[in-house]
């Protein structure tokens, strides 16, 4: 259905936070009736739907309710389950003038420890809430966990001394509404909840590269930055928006309020539904003609796997034409899983232009670029490396211009400067040339709470000679690439790299070759390579841990198996990377579930590197090959012997291939 609002104009003022857009929306006439959100189960044909409307009086009743409890900047952890109680609760916080903390509840028994359980303990220690917000039956089934296990590790009195409000109770508490007239139109009063300046969200970063960090976003950062997001996907009150990520934090986040700023429409799924069934994701963009929809670039190989698998005669027919925007994140971004996910269901009508594989971190409050463009098919988009880009830049480098006597750069307010730089010099690098990513922009986040020295290192980083703006380090790798337009592709996490002499190998590289030679073995997504400490001379040695599909991980009449599967890994890593067969390598087979993972599915190296070293878990199988060993790589040819020199040469010196 569309929807064309009589008053409504694209280019109406913008509001400074994004709650102040939900009244706006409420008095256009059609959008009395229009859903904001659609909540979907799969398993079921029962949907449920919040209008504009309903949204922004659920928002001001319970703001009402929270403000006779709290007072304004107080911090409440939000534990609810995923659905439209949580989007109601996130914009009645910010409506009440509260700091959230959106957590993913863990499983309210303390008994085993979980990461989960964890992280959570965490949250409590770090923003000290006031209060947290839960459903009902999480809340009495926590309680009754701490009063029989009383002695939770270093959590106890954090979890016993919280003040627990169940959702149900604050929804059902009534309050002072906005004045309705007898056209329906909403007489708002003066918005007194966050103000654009005020701190109203902590959203925790991944983990992937260490512990969660909270960074504190600001209401103003954060509209700004879905504003961005909204004019880079060109979305409008008709755009049917499907998700199923996490609403508690990142891009799954960051779609509940591009939503309310776009006026658009969102179907909204669970994370444990796409698991459980990941085609289930591409019927809701089938059922509700979506056209834009964000999704990790791990999991396109697997909804192929598991669509592939599927009886064809029980499986939906798709209709996926209407999709616009295919967000693609979870950087780097490898071309080869786009392709064979664009091949799976072109015959369901899946554009290729639709792809926009994009690049966003917490710091920043989640958006940072897209290498999309509306109407381009992804064979006009350049490749690195194997690389698609994730953002599509100025035709030239943002100007450095002398102004008394100091060096600014220069850009429009609703710009989001990207620079790769040179970490050690704080210069910016030629085009061509690996460097650190830094970024610049209002949508920055204001730092991490309760860490100053780290506030300072990371979100203030000067560029050599540019004193009057600030660039948050991003501690990503990336190569831009010039020519008739210039893209960045972002290749790796620096703290990620594995130093081979005078060679940088990012791992995703390896990682993927590994998954390569066997993938009706190994989980897509589930491998992980790392440094090491080498037992020889050397002063460095790889580990490679792959998962393996349940229907390989019995016992020891699998040893073959198992040792062949070494075997062409090891191949396989040392064709892709020669410098590999220089050292050391341990090549791991293990259950799945064993590499940890973030809330959004990035692998935890670092994590799963003290995992091994740690030697608490162990392997299914494991073959220690030794830098004597080398696996010479398979050759077809003279042509794909010099193709494949030229191109590792390319890649170590970070210049881009011609081949």
């Amino acid at each position: 259905m569309s929807h064309h609002p009589e008053n409504y104009d694209p280019s109406f003022p913008d509001q400074p936070v994004v709650d102040m857009y939900l009244p706006i929306w409420a008095n256009q006439p059609s959008f009395q009736s229009k859903p904001a959100f659609i909540w979907a189960d799969d398993g079921g044909s029962c949907r449920s739907s919040i209008t504009y409307y309903e949204l922004h009086l659920a928002a001001n009743a319970m703001a009402s309710q929270l403000r006779l409890q709290f007072q304004r900047g107080d911090t409440i952890v939000l534990l609810c389950s995923p659905g439209l109680h949580l989007v109601k609760l996130l914009f009645a916080c910010q409506r009440a003038g509260l700091l959230s903390v959106p957590v993913i509840p863990p499983n309210p028994s303390f008994r085993d420890l979980t990461p989960q359980h964890h992280h959570l303990l965490r949250v409590l220690s770090q923003a000290k809430p006031v209060a947290a917000i839960a459903d009902h039956g999480y809340i009495f089934a926590l309680r009754h966990s701490i009063s029989a296990s009383p002695s939770v590790p270093g959590g106890s009195s954090l979890l016993r001394d919280l003040c627990w409000i169940s959702i149900g109770d604050l929804m059902s508490g009534g309050g002072p509404e906005d004045v309705v007239s007898e056209q329906g139109i909403v007489v708002a009063e003066e918005y007194t909840g966050c103000k654009a300046d005020d701190v109203y969200l902590v959203q925790y970063t991944s983990g992937a590269t260490g512990a969660p960090k909270p960074v504190l976003v600001t209401a103003g950062a954060a509209a700004h930055n879905v504003r961005v997001a909204r004019s880079a996907y060109k979305l409008n009150p008709n755009t049917m928006i499907v998700s199923w990520l996490p609403q508690y934090h990142d891009c799954g986040l960051m779609f509940l309020l591009l939503t309310i700023v776009a006026g658009a429409t969102c179907v909204l799924t669970s994370p444990t539904a796409f698991v459980r069934r990941p085609s289930f994701w591409l019927e809701l963009v089938s059922e509700f003609q979506g056209s834009c929809t964000p999704v990790p670039s791990f999991a396109l190989p697997l909804v192929v796997r598991k669509v592939r698998g599927a009886d064809s005669l029980t499986r939906p027919p798709l209709d996926l034409r209407s999709l616009k925007n295919l967000v693609v994140i979870n950087e780097p971004i490898h071309s080869a899983p786009v392709n064979e996910f664009l091949g799976e269901f072109a015959k369901a009508g899946l554009d290729p232009s639709c792809i926009s594989p994009s690049y966003g971190l917490a710091e920043n409050c989640t958006f940072v670029s897209t290498a999309w463009r509306c109407g381009v098919p992804l064979t006009s988009v350049p490749t690195y490396n194997k690389l698609l880009p994730s953002a599509r830049l100025s035709s030239r480098v943002p100007s450095l211009v002398l102004i008394n006597q100091e060096e600014e750069v220069t850009t429009s307010e609703e710009d989001i400067v990207i620079m790769v730089v040179n970490e050690e010099t704080c210069e910016p690098v030629e085009d061509g040339v690996e460097g650190e990513i830094w970024v610049s922009s209002a949508s920055n986040a204001s730092g991490y709470l309760g860490h100053p020295s780290m506030t300072e290192e990371i979100f203030r980083g000067r560029i050599r000679g540019v004193l009057s703006r600030c660039f948050v380090k991003t501690g990503d790798c990336g190569v831009v690439l010039s020519g008739p337009e210039r893209y960045l592709f972002v290749t790796g996490r620096a703290s990620d790299v594995i130093n081979l002499r005078t060679w940088r190998l990012h791992p995703h590289y390896i990682e993927t070759a590994a998954y390569i030679t066997c993938p009706e073995h190994i989980r897509g997504g589930c491998v992980a390579a790392f440094e090491v400490p080498s037992s020889s001379d050397e002063k460095v040695a790889i580990a490679l841990v792959a998962e393996l599909h349940s229907s390989v991980e019995n016992g020891e009449g699998n040893n073959g198996l198992y040792k062949s599967m070494c075997e062409r890994i090891r191949e396989a890593v040392v064709e892709e990377e020669e410098a590999t067969g220089e050292v050391n390598l341990m090549v791991g087979l293990v259950q799945s579930g064993w590499l940890p993972k973030t809330t959004s599915g990035k692998l935890r190296r670092w994590a799963a590197k003290e995992k091994l070293l740690a030697g608490g878990s162990q392997l299914l199988f494991k073959v220690q090959f030794s830098a004597a060993s080398v696996v010479p790589a398979r050759d077809d040819g003279q042509q794909k012997a010099l193709h494949a020199f030229f191109s590792n040469s390319c890649r170590r010196l970070s210049l881009p291939s011609f081949l």
